[in-house]
């Protein structure tokens, strides 16, 4: 198997084999400060108590809603400017994703790890501008796309000289609606693309544009899936959470709610010691 070598996220964050599981979780978009304040300290206070490192994640755009109308979030500026807030205030490390490659050196400026959407993993032009920041690279795997496949893109940050890629599981599409998970992808993209791994317990549970105008999902398989994808080893794992999910703008059904944040987390740590240790 293709040697995976830890690297830093951001500082103090580590990732990789023998190291203890990151946490990667905040709301789908940034609604509010409010929203992103209460989410911020609530996994900060849970993570530092299981000894998991953390980072804090949204979105200061969301560029592929189901529908025209649904919200978007604050923009470039007011929403970098929010992130920027969030991390100064609690002092955890940053991610965001970016959809144009005219979005990366800002966002790289405010955020310690840069996500590529799934739908753009293959978009060369925005691989090389985030590649180009210097900054870590998540890029998730695209629903269309077989794990093998990711080897590719993650080949494209590395061939432009920044060697700290990741890359994230969050299920294929599997008809109409619907995705699914397979638990073979996690390992297949370890050994084809030599980097950690993600799983995405909360996407992968979405069903893409399932309720018309905005996506559905089955937020009862979260906790499910990420045992399962734990067992699987992998080295972090992305989680949205909302302190009201049926309330939130973006991604509600398919979220974790901030209540059972520490319930889960705390038998997750739990399997990914056993693996470890075995």
């Amino acid at each position: 198997m293709s040697k995976i070598m830890p690297f830093e996220l951001a500082p103090g964050v580590k990732i990789g084999p023998g190291l203890p599981l990151v946490i990667i979780a905040g709301p789908c978009v940034i609604e509010s400060a409010a929203v992103c304040r209460q989410v911020a300290a609530h996994m900060k206070t849970v993570c530092a108590e299981l000894g998991l490192p953390y980072i804090f994640k949204a979105s200061f755009d969301k560029a592929n809603r189901t529908s025209v109308q649904s919200f978007r979030g604050q923009g470039l500026e007011d929403g970098l400017a929010t992130l920027a807030a969030i991390g100064q205030e609690f002092q955890v490390p940053l991610l965001t994703d970016i959809h144009a490659p005219e979005q990366a050196a800002a966002a790289a400026a405010v955020v310690d790890v840069l996500q590529i959407p799934a739908f753009l993993c293959r978009q060369t032009d925005l691989l090389l501008a985030a590649a180009a920041t210097g900054k870590p690279v998540n890029i998730k795997k695209g629903q269309f796309l077989a794990p093998e496949d990711m080897k590719q893109a993650v080949e494209k940050v590395r061939g432009a000289g920044n060697k700290r890629v990741l890359v994230t599981e969050r299920g294929t599409s599997f008809g109409y609606h619907n995705l699914v998970v397979d638990m073979r992808s996690l390992l297949v993209m370890a050994e084809t693309s030599a980097c950690p791994v993600i799983f995405d317990a909360t996407h992968a549970v979405q069903t893409p544009g399932g309720q018309g105008t905005t996506s559905g999902g089955r937020r009862e398989f979260v906790f499910p899936l990420a045992r399962a994808a734990v067992a699987v080893g992998i080295h972090g794992l992305f989680l949205e959470v909302h302190p009201d999910p049926d309330k939130a703008l973006s991604d509600g059904p398919n979220s974790l709610p901030l209540k059972e944040v520490q319930r889960v987390l705390r038998k997750i740590k739990e399997i990914h010691e056993t693996v470890q240790s075995g």
